[in-house]
């Protein structure tokens, strides 16, 4: 099945890969910040920079806030409260317009996650190609279904989930007459370890479902999401930063700008290199056996009139003669002509 998740963009399994860099709230809440890393997006080679729409009230409830809860599954100090952080981080609704407005300028993708109807909304008006549902959402069926009727593709995260929820989500997204759907396979642990990342399900998702699949990576480095490129993930979601020692909630275990490159670069050489399952020798290769293969050649001198025997033969390059698979039209047959040691075997030169 293919999706069309852009004007210009239609993705399968196994397509060239749209990468995504995941900026998420990595910006801080600095413009200035946010636009530097839309940049280096762009020049690494990505075709679409993501972040988070989510406001203090939309995401947390007041008694997690009164928790004054600080997220420490990661080594970094963050600052402040829980309450603190989230205030400093979300996008304002404006600044999703000036953000949109300044990936339009440059050519790259603009897309957010919504966490919330309001948010949905105001990505209708700026204008996202499609909907990124976060995995924290696969049940989240009121979000879904409004989602749906917008008719925008949906590119649904599956972490956590068990394949029963995979499958109550794309049903509630049916339920609205939209087949526009593409799966994530996805391990929300920050960063999991190798042995739970399951690459397989890639495939297992694909086969089970249908739908296009594509891989939200939080591993750290490269070698995962290329790894997944192979297995035919058409979309690879990446987390991304310009310093993974800023302050913030997903900056160490984002890619920087040089690991991002090496992702987008060596992503679309093996997705390229994949081909297909027809046995196809190339017009390229097909002249390499004329160099590479080997000949029928005389191994001493030969007079006319004497028979040939086997051990009269041997096989060398260049490949342009009679070939070892047609001896048989050598053997026991008589030479018409003299041949000199090392000297191509010919039809012409037979009796």
């Amino acid at each position: 099945m293919k999706v069309q998740i852009t004007s210009n963009k239609e993705i399968f399994n196994f397509c060239s890969p749209y990468i995504i860099a995941e900026i998420g709230a990595n910006h801080n809440g600095d413009m200035d910040l946010a636009k530097s890393m839309i940049d280096a997006a762009y020049d690494s080679g990505c075709n679409a920079v993501k972040f988070q729409s989510w406001t203090p009230e939309s995401l947390i409830c007041e008694q997690e806030y009164n928790n004054n809860q600080v997220y420490n599954d990661s080594p970094k100090k963050h600052f402040g409260s829980l309450r603190e952080m989230v205030n400093k981080y979300y996008l304002r609704d404006d600044q999703h317009f000036e953000l949109k407005i300044y990936c339009d300028s440059i050519g790259i993708d603009f897309l957010s996650t919504p966490f919330s109807n309001e948010e949905a909304d105001l990505l209708h008006k700026v204008g996202i190609p499609f909907y990124k549902v976060a995995s924290m959402d696969i049940n989240n069926y009121r979000l879904l279904k409004y989602l749906a009727k917008f008719q925008k593709p949906i590119v649904l995260s599956t972490g956590m989930s068990t394949i029963s929820e995979i499958d109550k989500a794309i049903k509630i997204i049916e339920s609205e007459n939209n087949y526009n759907i593409v799966l994530l396979h996805c391990i929300s642990i920050y960063p999991p370890k190798y042995e739970d990342i399951h690459l397989n399900n890639i495939n297992m998702l694909y086969e089970t479902f249908g739908y296009p699949v594509g891989f939200s990576d939080h591993s750290i480095g490269f070698s995962i999401p290329l790894a997944a490129i192979a297995k035919g993930a058409c979309i690879i979601e990446k987390h991304f930063t310009i310093d993974k020692n800023l302050p913030g909630w997903d900056h160490e275990i984002s890619a920087d700008p040089n690991e991002m490159k090496i992702i987008c670069r060596e992503g679309r050489n093996i997705s390229s290199s994949l081909g297909g399952k027809i046995r196809i020798v190339s017009k390229e290769e097909e002249l390499k056996k004329i160099k590479f293969r080997r000949s029928a050649v005389a191994s001493r001198d030969l007079k006319k009139g004497e028979i040939i025997h086997e051990n009269d033969v041997l096989f060398k390059r260049p490949g342009s003669g009679i070939g070892p698979e047609l001896e048989g039209l050598l053997i026991g047959r008589k030479l018409s002509e003299d041949l000199k040691k090392d000297e191509l075997f010919s039809l012409d030169n037979l009796e």
